[in-house]
């Protein structure tokens, strides 16, 4: 078995705020990231996929496809977003760190080809907290 990471990068303001506590609730939960005004981050996302090599290539996967998708099913919905706003699959769920992970994996799992696996997707939030969340 063979583990393959592409590193990728993108910028997005949120917010956690439950819609259901008070405004002093929140504030006391979740501290400055309840911010009104929202806040942001330069997350750092580490998409890591498994499977055997092809025999012909050597390859586990084309690391330009991946490359691709993730653009094209991630990056291109989160960068420069406000992710409880205009982000379709955030949409009616707490903009966590953990929940964005797991919504990423969402987004990519369905688009890999069968002979490669999603093994996990680490997300950094700052450099001294990030996420893993491996599918389960």
């Amino acid at each position: 078995m063979v583990y393959l990471t592409r590193v990728e990068h993108f910028n997005a303001a949120h917010k956690l705020y439950n819609p259901k506590w008070s405004k002093e609730k929140n504030e006391t939960v979740f501290g400055k990231c309840a911010n009104e005004h929202w806040h942001g981050h330069n997350y750092e996302l580490l998409v890591t996929i498994k499977g055997n090599p092809d025999p012909d290539t050597g390859f586990l996967y084309d690391v330009k496809a991946l490359s691709k998708l993730i653009e094209q099913h991630v990056l291109d919905k989160l960068d420069h977003k406000n992710l409880n706003l205009d982000v379709d699959f955030m949409q009616g769920q707490m903009c966590s760190t953990e929940n964005l992970a797991i919504a990423i994996w969402q987004q990519l799992q369905p688009h890999l080809p069968a002979a490669v696996q999603l093994h996990c997707i680490k997300l950094y939030e700052t450099p001294r907290i990030y996420v893993e969340y491996f599918g389960e």
